[in-house]
């Protein structure tokens, strides 16, 4: 009798476990075609390049083979001038044009969020630099910079702050900061947008308890506004970060990492190894040595995201 009942319990058990099987084996053939071109597209491509980086391939002297060389190339990359020339530029870049993102994107947050005629008009009109390609807005700040014809010369000359046009891209500070307002200029619509999505979400009982407690505009922003936006913020920070350090289509129209190597930031200097050079086992290692230098940042930004969610 318990022999009969034991295998009465057990059978719809079997069932259960092969129905699961099935789900599962269904999932698997599910997901299998998008599997297989990530597979593809990405991870043959990453194994392909990590190979490359523990080579010598050289294109011009392809009588060399493709020798085994281990870490050499990343030896000898981290004991180049130049590629450390390249990273102070890239955290130069990186430093100067978040801190102005960040400052006027919070700014101009702040006043879209305030009440007043045409808002909307203007909160649309503040995310077209945004929306417009970075080939097109690389294209158009080229131009204004023109020194015989551009928009900027023309402004600062007629308006007397200058005595004669000058040519902002030939000077590698000069094209430098340049380059940082354009970058400035297509950016910052995103930390409006995002500072603004995060301004909505702060409850108004909280100013009006600071205005009963007798804080000014300036008080409530430091004190209720500020606070609330930090998760918002970190986001902003680490992200922007992530992406200013690989910064490339921007330099590559507009200056070319010139002039005097002054915009020669790492993926530029990636890009002239392997494609101008033609030393592609040297730059895949320093493609590698970018994509650590992501994961890293990856990392952190996981750990910063969960701590203020937790927040």
């Amino acid at each position: 009798m318990t022999t009969a009942s034991t295998v009465r319990h057990s059978s719809p058990q079997r069932t259960q476990m092969s129905h699961s099987r099935q789900e599962r084996f269904l999932a698997w053939l599910l997901i299998a075609p998008a599997f297989l071109v990530v597979f593809a597209l990405i991870f043959i491509p990453i194994v392909r390049a990590l190979w490359m980086s523990l080579h010598v391939i050289d294109l011009k002297r392809p009588a060399l083979g493709q020798p085994f060389v281990g870490l050499g190339n990343y030896a000898d990359i981290l004991q180049d001038g130049s590629f450390w020339a390249s990273v102070g530029r890239t955290a130069y870049f990186m430093g100067l044009s978040i801190a102005l993102e960040v400052v006027l994107g919070v700014a101009v947050a702040v006043l879209l969020n305030q009440s007043f005629k045409g808002r909307g008009l203007l909160r649309a009109l503040v995310l077209i630099p945004w929306a417009l390609p970075i080939t097109i807005d690389a294209i158009m700040w080229k131009w204004i910079y023109n020194p015989s014809y551009g928009a900027l010369n023309s402004l600062l000359y007629q308006s007397g702050l200058i005595s004669s046009y000058r040519t902002w891209l030939s000077d590698p500070i000069s094209a430098m900061h340049m380059v940082i307002v354009a970058d400035v200029w297509k950016t910052t619509p995103l930390v409006i947008l995002l500072t603004l999505a995060a301004l909505q979400t702060i409850p108004p009982a909280l100013y009006e308890a600071a205005r009963v407690d007798g804080a000014s505009a300036w008080r409530s922003f430091w004190s209720v506004t500020l606070p609330l936006l930090r998760p918002t913020l970190t986001i902003i920070l680490v992200i922007r970060t992530m992406d200013a350090f690989k910064v490339f289509d921007i330099i590559y129209i507009m200056t070319s990492g010139g002039p005097s190597d002054g915009t020669k930031v790492i993926a530029y200097y990636t890009y002239l190894e392997a494609f101008s050079f033609l030393r592609q086992g040297r730059g895949a290692a320093l493609a590698w040595l970018m994509t650590l230098f992501i994961g890293v940042m990856a990392f952190f930004y996981i750990r910063l995201v969960n701590r203020e969610t937790e927040y």
